[in-house]
């Protein structure tokens, strides 16, 4: 199944087709990988000569959508391990781009929230960041962009459900 579908996935005898059969075109962790990569080439290739990396705009932007996460919870949606963002916090806050909060109902814990100086370093970077997600999409249709976002979404919520 070298061209790319999925549709065999197990044969007469029960076992699945075999990684040749489905081919690199039909295997999505593969293509996630490739994407991501290139995503975060494109991304780092745009901070160049900025103060923020990779993981620190991935912070910034997620505190921004979701203030008042804890940094296991930042770690997760960041796509991050938890050490590295643990160092990456440290610099943001004394940049003054967020700030630490103890949780009202756990004191040991802290709520991350992106300061106006974080807010205004990321609508600053937001512009390319922009231009290169909609590259990333271009050959899309809108329809075919909300299909695919339905469906990364849909495969997310599996994959929480079903950790293997």
């Amino acid at each position: 199944m070298s061209d790319g579908s999925a549709e065999k996935t197990k044969d007469e005898t029960g076992a699945p087709p075999t990684f040749s059969e489905i081919g690199l075109e039909g295997f999505a962790p593969y293509l996630f990988n490739r994407i991501s990569e290139r995503w975060n080439t494109t991304i780092r290739e745009a901070l160049k000569g900025s103060e923020l990396t990779t993981v620190r705009m991935r912070a910034l932007a997620t505190l921004s959508a979701r203030p008042g996460l804890t940094i296991n919870e930042l770690s997760v949606l960041a796509v991050c391990e938890q050490s590295t963002m643990s160092r990456n916090l440290d610099a943001l806050e004394e940049a003054g781009y967020v700030r630490r909060v103890p949780k009202s109902d756990d004191l040991r814990a802290r709520e991350l929230y992106i300061t106006p100086e974080g807010q205004r370093a990321l609508d600053a970077f937001w512009p390319a960041m922009h231009a290169h997600h909609e590259a990333l999409l271009s050959g899309l249709e809108e329809r075919e962009r909300e299909q695919l976002l339905a469906l990364l979404n849909k495969v997310l919520r599996t994959i929480r459900q079903n950790p293997y």
